[in-house]
């Protein structure tokens, strides 16, 4: 048994719109893009692909349209109208509101990005967000789910950046639409195309400055810096913006790993061109999907840890079901001595690099401690897939993982527990007859 996976490489940057070319190039119809436009609900948002060259290569560039023109393209005029937004010498409008000083046009990232508002421009903010997503369905969809973990990622390193809550970032009224657009059209694409797992390779990480609403900052620019915390990079002698805010937090809520997985077999391959010429190699995404085995299936987390002496144990757990909740993969405590001899806890928990910063705030908010640790981990997962067998109470979920040594059953204590219970009878007889009801099967 395989697992689907898609292979990211960004050699010459990411942004959302040339995810989105790349996932059409691999065969994602147009008209799913398309749907995902109508759904939102905003007047004369629609989608345009076609095909460029990029250095030779072709490849597909990705274009969401307001009443027929590029995003870019319509705000441009009205946007250099208020002090927020900086003169570019194209028609292109830009997610973190700066230029850059060498007159190089970064990748398209249309979202529009503020810490507070200005003027009487309407702007909507992080609830607001979650509002045009939930018109595309329920957020506990897994593509939703990431969709959403991206622009609380985008939130958090804007609001880090600003100095103020994620709540209080603000998004332009129609960056808003477009920004779910380029990041849900992105999740719903690759789970339309089979994708179970998303790996990225390494990211540029570029030269000189781009001019933001404060003066010239380096690049990356700030809030791109904090979306790639914990993300492997390489240097770049580019001076574009190679990595724009949009695609760092769809890396951030996609990725479980940034090397190809052994023993994976490529089945097919799509390029998404940005706009900026490129200064040396080809301004694409390459993303090959393919299948890898999925007992070999391996990831990179973050363990986070905090030390509190001074919580009782119930709020403890309380901690552990909130950190749970915040999304991380397991959380536990263990019991220390800590300075003075004081017995203490040691609160741990596995995150991604989507919710690591929730999980971080979580421990932060139900401890009250002053820190909290963080350093990464791989971690290697084994396949694991559901059966359900008979038994003399009643029908049991046995949880199978596959190995090199082949596949091992376990019955679900839960079930087991709740048939032992309506019948009266001692758990561990209904956990035997489960686990001989599996071993007969095999």
């Amino acid at each position: 048994m395989g697992q689907r996976v898609a292979y990211v490489e960004a050699p010459s940057g990411i942004a959302g719109d040339m995810l989105l070319g790349a996932l059409v190039d691999l065969g994602l119809p147009v008209a799913v893009l398309e749907d995902v436009a109508t759904r939102l609900g905003v007047d004369g948002l629609s989608v345009r692909a076609e095909r460029v060259d990029r250095n030779g290569l072709s490849a597909v560039q990705v274009d969401v349209l307001l009443d027929g023109r590029r995003v870019g393209a319509a705000r441009h005029a009205h946007d250099h109208d208020h002090d927020h937004d900086h003169d570019h010498d194209h028609d292109h409008d830009h997610g973190h509101e700066h230029a850059h000083d060498h007159g190089d046009e970064p990748h398209e990232d249309r979202h529009h990005v503020h810490a507070h508002e200005h003027g009487d421009v309407p702007h909507h903010h992080l609830a607001d967000v979650r509002r045009l997503l939930e018109r595309l369905g329920p957020l506990d969809t897994p593509p939703l789910h990431r969709a959403w973990a991206a622009f609380e990622a985008l939130a958090v390193a804007e609001a880090r950046v600003h100095g103020v809550t994620p709540d209080d970032v603000a998004f332009h009224e129609v960056g808003a639409a477009d920004a779910v657009l380029d990041i849900a059209g992105a999740c719903i694409g690759l789970a339309h195309l089979g994708v179970e797992r998303v790996v990225v390779g390494p990211l540029p990480w570029g030269r000189g400055t781009v001019r933001c609403a404060h003066g010239l900052m380096p690049n990356p620019a700030p809030a791109t810096v904090h979306l790639l915390t914990g993300l492997p990079t390489v240097p770049s002698s580019a001076t574009f913006e190679q990595v724009t805010p949009t695609g760092a937090a769809l890396v951030r809520a996609l990725a479980a790993g940034h090397e190809v997985p052994a023993g994976f077999v490529p089945e097919g391959v799509g390029l998404g061109a940005g706009r900026h010429p490129g200064q040396g190699l080809p301004n694409v995404v390459r993303v090959t999907i393919g299948t890898a085995p999925e007992a070999t299936a391996r990831e990179h987390v973050w363990q986070l840890e905090t030390n509190v002496d001074d919580i009782a144990g119930a709020l403890a757990a309380h901690a552990l079901d909130q950190v749970r909740e915040a999304g991380a993969l397991d959380a536990w405590s263990t019991p220390v001595t800590m300075k003075k001899g004081r017995p203490g806890l040691v609160l741990c928990a596995l995150a991604d690099a989507a919710t690591r910063a929730a999980v971080e705030d979580v421990l932060l908010r139900e401890t009250g401690s002053l820190g909290v640790r963080a350093f990464p981990v791989e971690r290697r997962i084994l396949a694991r897939h559901h059966v359900r067998v008979a038994t003399p109470y009643g029908e049991v979920r046995v949880k199978v993982r596959s190995d090199t040594a082949g596949p091992e059953g376990m019955p679900e204590l839960d079930d087991c527990r709740r048939l032992a219970e309506e019948a009266g009878v001692a758990m561990r007889l209904v956990l035997q007859a489960a686990q001989a009801a599996y071993d007969a099967s095999r």
